[in-house]
C-alpha cells in the first residue's frame, strides 16, 4: 500500500465556527475558504488554507452529532487528521484484512463531495485518521 498523497486537513471540533474565526483568520492569518454543512455527520464546517492543508473548524449541527458528544467528552480542540488517498475503499479493504479498527467499512459522503471514512481511534494510539478520497483537485483551490 502507498502512502497518503498528503494530509489534507486537521479537523478542530468548536461550540461555535462564528467565534472561532477571528482567531484563525485574524490572528493567524488563514484564509476562509467557505462553510457548508454536512449532513450525513451533522455539523457545519469551516476551511481555512494553509499551505498545500487546511485547518477544518467543526460544529455539531445537533446533539446526535458526534462532535456534539466529543466536545461533551473532551471540550473544543483537534479531533482529527484527515489523509488524502487515492482510492478510499481499496484502502479501507486494506485496512480491513489487515485487522486495523475501522469505524466506517465503507466510504461515505463528506464536504467537498468527498468520499470519507474514519479509522477508529485504538488503531492509532489514539489519534482518529480520517480518509479523504476528492472526485478532483477543486478542494486544493
Amino acid at each position: 500500500m502507498t502512502a497518503p498523497n498528503k494530509i489534507a486537513h486537521i479537523g478542530i471540533a468548536v461550540k461555535s465556527i462564528e467565534d472561532a474565526l477571528p482567531f484563525y483568520t485574524e490572528h493567524l492569518g488563514l484564509a476562509l475558504l467557505g462553510t457548508e454543512e454536512v449532513q450525513s455527520e451533522q455539523v457545519k464546517v469551516a476551511f481555512l488554507q494553509i499551505g498545500e492543508s487546511r485547518i477544518e473548524l467543526l460544529e455539531p449541527l445537533s446533539s446526535a452529532s458526534p462532535i456534539a458528544a466529543f466536545l461533551e467528552k473532551r471540550g473544543e480542540g483537534i479531533h482529527h487528521i484527515a489523509l488524502d488517498v487515492d482510492d478510499v475503499r481499496e484502502r479501507l479493504q486494506h485496512l480491513k484484512e489487515a485487522g486495523v479498527p475501522l469505524i466506517h467499512e465503507t466510504p461515505k459522503a463528506g464536504a467537498h463531495n468527498a468520499q470519507i471514512a474514519f479509522l477508529h481511534p485504538k488503531a492509532a494510539k489514539g489519534v482518529l485518521y480520517e480518509l479523504c478520497q476528492y472526485p478532483d483537485q477543486s478542494h486544493d483551490e
